[in-house]
């Protein structure tokens, strides 16, 4: 936000007898902008943390090999079945690939619950293996699929290492899931419900993302999620990956490396500049002290911070004076698509922003106030992708291929239908390397986690 929205906002309070200052805005600019020299310094570190945890088994990002070998050649071909649980849906997809990068999908997404997201373990694959069935059962209604025939499956999922939970994230907290072989709980729940596929690979989210960006577009090196959560995955040279050594694999071979740099900075919170309402976030999560860096970014923490400052301003009476703030009381109530709707509001009044408190809160709002919130939700969203600029930038520099460039595969939400999030991504990336920064580019991860899911379930 520039001073002179700051002004503009000032000059409206004043009409309006709002306590809103430029005192008040910029000292929000303050805590949530990120200068170059921030983010250069942030880089460093984050380059330091990979190698550590390329290094050696237990770190804080535990950089986890995949053991999905080299690229595809974009000649594969087959059906093949994937799941992909995410912090939102289960989606199930039936992938066709046609080679020369062609595929076709045909999907459906299960919505999941807070509820089932935290009940026993066994429940919530009971929950996936049901989903399954019935999206079999449909596609074999409409011929899609042969009666008696048996798919090899694909399933993405976060934080596995040889098909062991290691931690969840996305505010999961299911019993009896951490520590266990995720791929004999869900085969568990397949046999009980009679689902006729076969598991052949489970694959992390990003993992997968990384190799469907690769299928469609061979110069992308790095795999990113941004989404409710976050990550990067990348291809490192065996020989890169001293932990590895005993196993005895070429040096030369290339091995997909699931980062799980939502992790950076955990514990010790020496590098992030994080706020007193990231502070508020973590100390109150399912999870304390862990994750630092993708509760900083992720889709699923923006909303609450935004809610954590209009919470203090309600306290400070500096905003919806004298109204029933109550409904803004639960955590998380604020989503962060409402960010995403403010910065879009281009209507002179901020009509839009007026909708978004009067029909979910039954609050009014003055134009002054609508006006800090939409540069408030800029602010956040604009810090949230140039923290993600310094995670690729990271892997861009670890990798060395800043010279001849590379192209990163992006799935998610806030990639997908953030306003300008994108753009910001690549300011972040200019402003880190300089005119560099413009030999990395970014594309739309096609259908990243069930199509990578898929090829690796081929191959």
């Amino acid at each position: 936000m520039s001073l002179d929205n700051a002004q503009s906002i000032v000059e409206d309070s004043s009409k309006e007898t709002s306590p809103i200052t430029s005192e008040l805005i910029q000292k929000y600019e303050k805590l949530f902008t990120l200068t170059p020299e921030k983010m250069r310094s942030i880089v460093d570190a984050f380059v330091e943390t990979l190698k550590r945890g390329l290094e050696q088994y237990g770190q804080v990002v535990p950089m986890i090999p995949a053991f999905v070998f080299g690229w595809p050649t974009g000649e594969e071909k087959g059906d093949y079945l994937a799941l992909d649980l995410g912090g939102t849906n289960l989606r199930v997809c039936l992938v066709t690939l046609s080679g020369g990068g062609k595929f076709e999908i045909k999907q459906k997404k299960y919505r999941l619950t807070e509820e089932q997201k935290q009940m026993e373990g066994s429940l919530l694959f009971d929950f996936c293996a049901d989903s399954l069935s019935a999206f079999l059962e449909s596609a074999r209604a409409e011929g899609t699929i042969k009666e008696g025939a048996e798919l090899p499956m694909g399933f993405t999922q976060d934080r596995i290492d040889h098909g062991i939970l290691i931690r969840w994230t996305k505010g999961f907290g299911n019993p009896n899931v951490e520590g266990f072989d995720v791929t004999q709980l869900f085969d568990d729940s397949l046999k009980r419900h009679n689902v006729p596929v076969t598991l052949t690979a489970l694959v992390n989210d990003t993992t997968g993302a990384l190799i469907a960006s690769h299928y469609t577009n061979p110069r992308t090196r790095i795999g990113v999620i941004l989404g409710t959560g976050c990550n990067a995955a990348y291809a490192e040279r065996v020989g890169n990956i001293p932990k590895m050594k005993e196993l005895g694999i070429p040096d030369d071979t290339l091995m997909s490396i699931n980062c799980e740099w939502g992790a950076f900075d955990s514990f010790e919170h020496k590098h992030l500049p994080r706020t007193k309402y990231d502070e508020i976030i973590d100390l109150t999560s399912n999870k304390p002290h862990e994750q630092a860096f993708e509760k900083c970014i992720s889709g699923r923490y923006l909303g609450e911070i935004l809610r954590l400052v209009m919470k203090e301003l309600i306290e400070q009476g500096v905003i919806f004076s004298g109204q029933d703030t109550s409904k803004l009381d639960e955590e998380y109530c604020f989503d962060t698509a409402y960010l995403s709707t403010m910065e879009s509001d281009m209507t002179p009044e901020l009509l839009t922003i007026t909708s978004v408190f009067s029909h979910h809160y039954n609050i009014e709002t003055t134009l002054a106030e609508r006006q800090f919130f939409k540069a408030l939700a800029k602010l956040i969203g604009t810090r949230s992708a140039r923290l993600a600029s310094c995670g690729m930038a990271a892997i861009v520099k670890k990798l060395d291929v800043l010279d001849e460039g590379c192209s990163i595969g992006i799935d998610g939400s806030l990639y997908d239908m953030y306003p300008g999030f994108k753009e910001r991504i690549h300011e972040g990336l200019t402003d880190i390397f300089g005119e560099k920064g413009k030999n990395v580019v970014t594309h739309h991860a096609e259908d990243g986690s069930g199509l990578g899911s898929a090829i690796i379930a081929g191959r």
